[in-house]
């Protein structure tokens, strides 16, 4: 679908099954068109567009240098082996040790903190972050009804390739082309918000968890899984430098037009828990012996400290 009347979009509004509001100005409608500023949610291919025109400028080089990285990587295919697959295996064999990393964070995620909690069973969840969407289709799997959420939108990579998940649910989840700064929905709509490896991409940590919680209902969660965690900031910080240069002699980028946060220490975990009052669950899933030693190993070879995983759990406050 290219685009759609105003009659689709109220039709379509319903069946996205929460109240929208405007990611341009804030206000609430009831359609898909602010009845304030005028700014209207497009619909092209089965994926809502929210992203605003000064945002989306704002974006531009940041999306264009992320999926010239992805490709590059491999990060795709034309099969619907690879996306079915995911996490548990890479078809393509280009990215393997890495989805070995997001399977067990998965495993963590879906059955210590959701299974867990019995408020959460079935229950209505952004994934924030999405990419090519296979934590939402997991989610979808397990009984839950996910909204996923990206800057991206092309096939490979992007909201796009859920297509290659259409026949194999039901009902395909929702797809919102949005900034994570400036969500399309009203306050407390949603049992849980995920942020799957993309909370690091965050300008402002601060406020993408505000927007977070803000779309989340008394008592649900907002969660953090697969963002690097460094003990100590002088690591991260070396990592981003490493990152950077090795980006710019591999792509021709540095991939730096935005200033993401990069990683995770515990000193901004705390000063998070104080700016937003919330308090952080901790959540370490097990990787292996292999990837447990990974610190002892590269201090006895006096390397930087290697990037480790855990998942953050914060409930808000009914």
């Amino acid at each position: 679908m290219s685009s759609a009347s105003s009659s689709d979009i109220s039709h379509q509004a319903t069946l996205l099954g929460v109240r929208p509001q405007c990611s341009y100005c804030g206000a609430p409608f009831d359609t898909l068109e602010c009845p304030l500023c005028g700014f209207r949610m497009r619909i092209r291919d089965g994926i809502f567009h929210a992203l605003s025109p000064d945002r989306a400028a704002h974006y531009a080089r940041f999306i264009q240098d992320y999926e010239t990285i992805r490709a590059a990587e491999g990060r795709g295919s034309n099969n619907d082996e690879f996306y079915l697959g995911l996490p548990y295996a890479d078809s393509t064999g280009q990215n393997q040790d890495q989805w070995r990393i997001r399977a067990r964070s998965f495993n963590c995620l879906l059955n210590q903190v959701l299974k867990a909690d019995p408020e959460l069973n079935g229950g209505r969840l952004l994934d924030l972050g999405a990419g090519n969407c296979w934590l939402s289709y997991r989610l979808a799997l397990a009984g839950y009804r996910p909204f996923a959420v990206d800057l991206l939108t092309n096939k490979n990579d992007g909201l796009g390739a859920a297509e290659h998940y259409r026949n194999h649910l039901p009902t395909l989840f929702p797809r919102i082309h949005a900034d994570l700064l400036a969500l399309p929905f009203q306050d407390g709509q949603f049992d849980a918000a995920i942020f799957n490896a993309s909370f690091h991409y965050a300008e402002n940590d601060e406020a993408i968890m505000r927007e977070a919680l803000r779309c989340t209902r008394g008592g649900g969660v907002v969660i953090i899984c697969d963002t690097p965690w460094y003990s100590r900031e002088e690591s991260g910080r070396s990592m981003v430098a490493e990152r950077r240069a090795a980006f710019l002699q591999r792509y021709g980028t540095a991939s730096n037009s935005i200033r993401s946060m990069e990683y995770l220490t515990d000193e901004r975990l705390r000063s998070l828990e104080e700016r937003l009052a919330i308090r952080w669950t901790i959540h370490t899933p097990r990787y292996g012996f292999r990837w447990t030693m990974r610190p002892l190993v590269a201090r006895l070879h006096k390397r930087r400290e290697p990037s480790r995983f855990r998942i953050y759990v914060a409930r808000k406050v009914s």
